[in-house]
């Protein structure tokens, strides 16, 4: 069987050559790299991947930890997906998904030890137990959305404006005409949660407009997206004929509203007007009419956090870094009407 040794010597290169075209560690030209796999090739040599981990002292593989709800994952988590594949390929990295429940403290009691040269953590929370557990670990962490305020200035981070898109969305309800909308946020111990109900709140006082606090309601774990938009929306919409907006948080807890309004006889738009937090759906076909939402360019938030992570393991970068992506509204046809009183 073919070594490293015969690679090199019938390349005409170094092993460590040899190496950092496998491990793309380093960069090499193309010419040599193509060498360099060519005689690979011929050779039938493949690289010792636990030979390798054991002298390096690195897997070459990087976690992404996320929550999908019922592991069904959401056009948001599969663009995020496919930005961190993006990048894990282009710098010869392997990604490990790991999914968990809303359950925490059971999951990491559950857990054994991943073997990933750093983390992403997605969606984290205000008193979160996977941050805890990567900072007693002393190893390389991103975080995809705002880390518990008082470790923002400890790990780095990447996010959308979410104070802003919160405050863009509600502002553009309020000048159709609507002041009675339905802020259906993420769970309260989100910190993606504080940030849109902090926007939503102040764009009602730019406007001069009490905010409805009562309005804004934190999904709960017990139920799906979906099933939570439609039972809270319906029995808002059908207690409180004065709603005449909603605010969700995706776009399944979106289509659950759809479905509520459907199920009263309500139009969309014509009586009421939703927004979502959400990039392309999955559903779209079954948002008649098209979902008015804010694109948080999922793909882009991908693909800096894994930069972001791989810096730190390559350069063992301690600079805390915080990125922001932004976002965009995209007005459709479920808020195209202007709102008509009474």
């Amino acid at each position: 069987m073919a070594t490293i040794d015969d690679v090199a010597k019938a390349a005409g290169v170094s092993k460590s050559t040899v190496s950092n075209v496998f491990t793309k560690k380093r960069p090499i030209s193309k010419g040599v790299s193509d060498k360099v796999l060519e005689v690979s090739k011929q050779l039938n040599y493949k690289p010792n991947y636990w030979a390798r981990t054991l002298a390096t002292k690195e897997t070459r593989i990087i976690g992404l930890n996320m929550q999908a709800e019922r592991i069904k994952f959401s056009q948001f988590h599969l663009s995020l997906v496919n930005g961190v594949l993006h990048e894990c390929y282009g710098r010869g990295y392997q990604l490990l998904i790991n999914t968990l429940s809303s359950d925490y403290k059971n999951d990491i009691q559950n857990q054994v030890s991943n073997p990933v040269d750093g983390e992403i953590l997605m969606d984290p929370a205000v008193d979160d137990e996977r941050i805890k557990k990567e900072l007693s670990k002393e190893r390389p962490c991103v975080v995809i959305g705002k880390p518990p305020k008082h470790l923002e200035q400890t790990l780095s981070y990447i996010d959308n404006d979410n104070v802003g898109i919160a405050y863009e969305l509600t502002s553009h309800l309020l000048t159709l005409g609507h002041e009675n909308i339905l802020f259906l946020n993420a769970a309260q111990h989100k910190t993606v949660a504080l940030d849109r109900a902090k926007g939503f709140q102040t764009a009602f006082e730019d406007n001069g407009k009490r905010c409805p606090h009562e309005l804004i309601l934190n999904k709960t774990i017990n139920n799906t997206s979906i099933e939570y938009g439609y039972d809270t929306a319906f029995r808002f919409l059908q207690e409180r004929n004065r709603i005449t907006a909603v605010i969700a948080d995706t776009d399944k807890m979106a289509l659950g509203v759809y479905q509520a309004a459907s199920a009263l006889n309500i139009t969309i738009p014509k009586h009421l007007s939703v927004f979502a937090f959400s990039d392309d759906s999955v559903f779209e076909s079954e948002f008649q009419p098209r979902l008015s939402s804010a694109k948080l360019n999922a793909e882009q938030l991908g693909e800096g956090a894994a930069r972001l992570l791989i810096e730190q393991i390559q350069e063992n970068n301690k600079l805390v870094k915080r990125i922001v992506i932004p976002s965009e509204v995209c007005h459709r046809g479920s808020t195209s009407t202007k709102f008509l009183k009474g």
